[in-house]
């Protein structure tokens, strides 16, 4: 049942989108006048979204920190970059962590202490970008309907959350009672890339939890390659799984190159649809495609001699792997 303000009216095409832009614009400039605004942008399709309003209401007085943890998907810290800092013109800060991340995760295989570490490394690393800045009053966050729904209060974006008590900011949250399909028609209505609008599910995490057990940054290079590859040929398909990527487990396997025996990763590909992510059925990939994704990933990423197709259900199966 939708229990949004009585004023809140479902958002259901472009025109009703740029309505609200133009009702938020007022809102955020009445609500921060001149000062500043510090937002933790992701490149997923919420703080995106937030990014591309607040720019539109407030301009350079919005501040971006895109950290990039070296765990996002192959391509996207440069299309953050090139969206926001070169097409939109941002005040944006990019931070570059990804050996930091490395060096903290090294030798550690447990999927929770790995979401920990990432968690505990991201908030250093924002905070310690936010005490250089001068002025800041504002946090915006891309907190969500649902989000509000399932924490029955406002939930602190999974990037900066745990913030340090001295840094106390105020909270602009412009999205804060819409769906993720309202999001994406205001997105589009925004301007933003429809490939960054639309897509897909992504763990906080990011791939931390898909280079399986301790990370290696070989392994997560095969994996961002072979991921990209899954992607690229999915996205081909006239109906699209909800969500679909690649995971590579920390063991080898013998294969033959070149004549002779060498051990390899086996990259496993998994295709789900779901309506609410608590169950999910694995979509059946077409024939065609698969062997498509299996000859360009022995072909093209080095390293990885076996693919593997992952087509079990949730229950008893989870979506991701870790």
């Amino acid at each position: 049942m939708d229990k949004r303000p009585s004023s809140m009216k479902r958002i259901k095409n472009k025109k009703q989108a740029q309505s609200f832009i133009n009702k938020q614009i007022k809102e955020i400039q009445k609500q921060v006048k001149d000062e500043k605004v510090l937002l933790a942008l992701s490149g997923g399709v919420d703080s995106s979204v937030v990014a591309a309003l607040l720019i539109k209401a407030i301009g350079k007085n919005l501040v971006c920190v895109h950290v990039n943890h070296g765990l996002l998907r192959l391509g996207e810290p440069e299309q953050v970059v090139s969206v926001f800092k070169k097409n939109m013109g941002a005040n944006l800060i990019y931070v570059d962590a990804s050996k930091t991340f490395l060096k903290e995760l090294k030798g550690v295989a447990d999927p929770e202490k790995k979401r920990k570490i990432i968690g505990k490394v991201f908030i250093d690393v924002f905070v310690k970008q936010a005490k250089r800045l001068k002025n800041i009053k504002y946090l915006a966050q891309g907190t969500i309907y649902p989000d509000i729904v399932e924490s029955k209060g406002v939930k602190a974006h999974h990037n900066v959350g745990g913030l340090p008590k001295d840094l106390s900011f105020e909270l602009v949250e412009p999205i804060k009672y819409l769906y993720k399909d309202e999001v994406r028609i205001v997105g589009e209505a925004l301007g933003l890339p429809k490939d960054m609008v639309y897509r897909q599910p992504f763990p906080g995490p990011g791939l931390g939890v898909r280079c399986l057990g301790a990370i290696t940054k070989d392994r997560l290079d095969a994996l961002k390659k072979a991921d990209a590859i899954v992607r690229e040929e999915i996205e081909k398909l006239k109906v699209k799984p909800w969500q679909y990527f690649c995971v590579i487990p920390d063991y080898k396997s013998t294969g033959v190159k070149n004549g002779k025996r060498y051990m390899g990763w086996s990259a496993i590909i998994r295709a789900v649809n779901t309506k609410d992510a608590v169950t999910a059925k694995s979509y059946e990939i077409p024939y065609k495609t698969l062997y498509t994704i299996r000859d360009r990933i022995i072909k093209e990423v080095p390293g990885i001699n076996r693919i593997l197709w992952d087509y079990s259900n949730k229950p008893n199966s989870t979506i991701e792997w870790e």
